[in-house]
């Protein structure tokens, strides 16, 4: 743009090639626009700028001087906004509102704007000391008080670094005893502006329902929601800042940052979500736990969508997180899981015992849910009464009972579990073994003919045996209740679209695991990134799976009170496959990377 304002100017002989030289030098050593800096040197007038510039833009000019504007219009946009685009509100018509612009090209202001506001733009050119001088006028000057300007050795003697008092080169020394009140030089207008900052302030909850309820906010909610789903999304993360507001989106298992939306909707796009998973949006101190459930028509047809929503007080506001639960994504189909031919072999036979215990464990995000509701959709048949308890539900199973747990209540998983036991089941799913009184229960359920079904939070399989006798079980009842017990981890499949042979140097190979023999002629496969995996060179997840079937030697081993590596050592004997091995079984198949193995697992 500069360069062409130049170039008009001395086309139109109202410029000088060497005044438009000495120009440009100047902008170069002092920044700022062109158009300014021709004003600021008196080489060309304000209005002689204006004029080039809107017949540069086809955009109408106007003298600021001539207008005054409705405070209702300058209260539109936000001073900081103003000052950072050079911009001013100019009067609204219906929809339409007339921004004074610098630069009519810049369309990032021009987005912002329409967002913030919900109106269209329309431009007009304004000259840079035109507007600036505008905005002081309609939004006030505004004054700094600097420290450092209280140094002054004639406002306090004894702290100029001089010789006098306890000053230290040209350091800031304040010697209290020896400046008195009446020495001190006030600047009243500054002391009378100072204002103490309470952020305890009483929340105003009908200003921000209506700030929620504005079109931009809507809007925003709405286009979050919707290209979370279209990307595949499993999580989208709203995380408040001192300076900024980021969304990240977690696609197969990994955080995306995805938006910095402006600081100034954080208020308003949070209490547009905890209105619709139906919160208390005037309460911003305690964590909320909420639910929503939409219709959209996505890719041609309508579908139902729930969203968990976990609201969290951080230091610079509420994190929202909410937790996309597509019902389509759900792999109800075990042979479809990742499972190693045998491993699916032993949990098949596991889960179809009459009584005893199944244990998957693994960390927040490895696939739990979905393998027991797997395992149930097998077992769910007219002849059986299945029940669980479940902290959250999130699914709903047709055929199956399920409870939703409500602490705040008393109703937790060991309440349930044991009106569970008078309600005639077969089969019990309990969400998640947290404490010794939910794992007594559970059991004991195990031990008198029921199937029970849970989840753990360890490592892996063996170790397992080693938490619940650190709850406070007896090895003797571990040994008689438990069945099988499951580890497993989500990892990322390579891209079949842009999928890839790559080379890798067999000692890399040796070192993850695989043979010098298989070292020297396996194929490995990356995805080379493409707009199906959004350049990442990896679509969708697929499960490793340690599988640990508690024979009767293992029984011996936990009633002496083995440790977890014993445990695990006799197992691998008995045929156990790893996490490890079954990332490697993966990589064989060209199903994912040697990266996402060792990500996820230990040698």
């Amino acid at each position: 743009m500069s360069a062409k304002l130049g170039e008009i100017l001395v086309r139109e002989n109202l410029l000088t090639p060497e005044q438009l030289r000495e120009a440009l030098d100047y902008q170069r050593s002092h920044g700022g626009r062109l158009g300014f800096n021709l004003v600021k040197l008196g080489l060309v007038s304000d209005d002689m700028v204006t004029a080039v510039l809107s017949r540069q833009y086809g955009v109408p000019s106007v003298n600021l001087e001539m207008f005054d504007v409705d405070p209702a219009v300058i209260r539109l946009i936000p001073r900081e906004v103003a000052e950072k685009y050079s911009v001013l509100p100019l009067s609204r018509v219906g929809a339409t509102l007339t921004l004074a612009m610098v630069d009519p090209t810049n369309v990032f202001a021009m987005d912002d704007i329409k967002f913030m506001t919900g109106l269209n733009i329309e431009p007009v050119v304004v000259s840079e000391a035109g507007v600036q001088e505008a905005i002081d006028r309609y939004y006030g000057g505004s004054r700094e008080i600097e420290l450092l300007n209280m140094a002054e050795a004639s406002t306090l003697p004894g702290a100029n670094g001089n010789g006098h008092g306890n000053g230290h080169g040209n350091g800031f020394h304040l010697a209290p005893e020896t400046v008195s009140l009446d020495q001190l030089d006030f600047d009243e207008e500054a002391a009378a502006g100072v204002q103490v900052i309470d952020e305890d302030d009483e929340i105003d909850v009908s200003s921000l329902t209506r700030m929620s309820e504005d079109a931009p906010v809507v809007r925003l909610v709405n286009v979050l929601l919707v290209d979370a789903l279209s990307r595949g999304a499993s999580d989208i993360h709203i995380e408040p800042y001192e300076k900024e507001l980021r969304i990240r989106f977690r696609i197969d298992g990994v955080l995306y940052d995805v938006m910095h939306p402006p600081m100034r909707l954080r208020d308003a796009l949070i209490s547009r979500i905890k209105i619709m998973s139906k919160l208390d949006i005037s309460e911003k101190r305690l964590p909320q736990d909420g639910r929503i459930k939409i219709k959209l028509r996505h890719e041609g047809r309508s579908r139902e969508l729930d969203f968990r929503v976990s609201t969290l007080p951080t230091l610079f506001g509420e994190k929202v997180v909410l937790r996309i639960l597509d019902k389509e994504k759900l792999m109800l189909d075990m042979t479809k899981l990742g499972f190693e031919p045998e491993s699916l072999e032993k949990f098949k036979r596991n889960i179809s015992r009459p009584y005893g215990m199944v244990l998957v464990t693994g960390p927040t995000g490895s696939g739990k849910t979905n393998t027991l509701y797997s395992a149930l959709q097998a077992l769910n048949t007219n002849e059986t009464n299945i029940m669980t308890a479940e902290d959250p539900v999130e699914f709903n199973l047709m055929g199956i009972n399920q409870v939703q747990m409500k602490e705040q209540i008393g109703l937790n998983f060991a309440a349930a579990l044991r009106s569970f036991l008078r309600q005639d089941p077969n089969i019990i799913l309990v969400g998640e073994i947290r404490d010794f009184e939910t794992a007594e229960i559970a059991i004991k359920a195990a031990l008198t003919g029921h199937l029970v079904l849970s989840t753990l939070h360890t490592n892996d399989a063996p170790s397992t045996i080693s938490r619940l006798m650190n709850m406070g079980i007896e090895p003797f009842l571990v040994a008689t209740s438990v069945n099988l017990i499951q580890a497993q981890r989500l990892i990322r499949r390579v891209c079949s679209e842009c999928k890839e042979v790559v080379h890798t140097l067999p000692e890399a190979l040796i070192e993850v695991g695989f043979t010098v023999e298989e070292s020297k002629t396996l194929k490995l496969y990356k995805g080379r990134g493409c707009s199906k995996c959004n350049n990442t060179g990896y679509k969708g997840r697929v499960g490793l799976y340690e599988v640990m079937e508690i024979t009767d030697d293992v029984r011996e081993l936990i009633l002496i009170g083995a440790s977890a590596l014993e445990l695990r050592k006799r197992a691998i004997e008995n045929g156990m496959l790893t996490l490890r091995q079954s990332g490697l079984m993966k990589i064989r198949n060209g199903i994912t990377t040697i990266e996402e193995v060792v990500r996820e697992t230990v040698a």
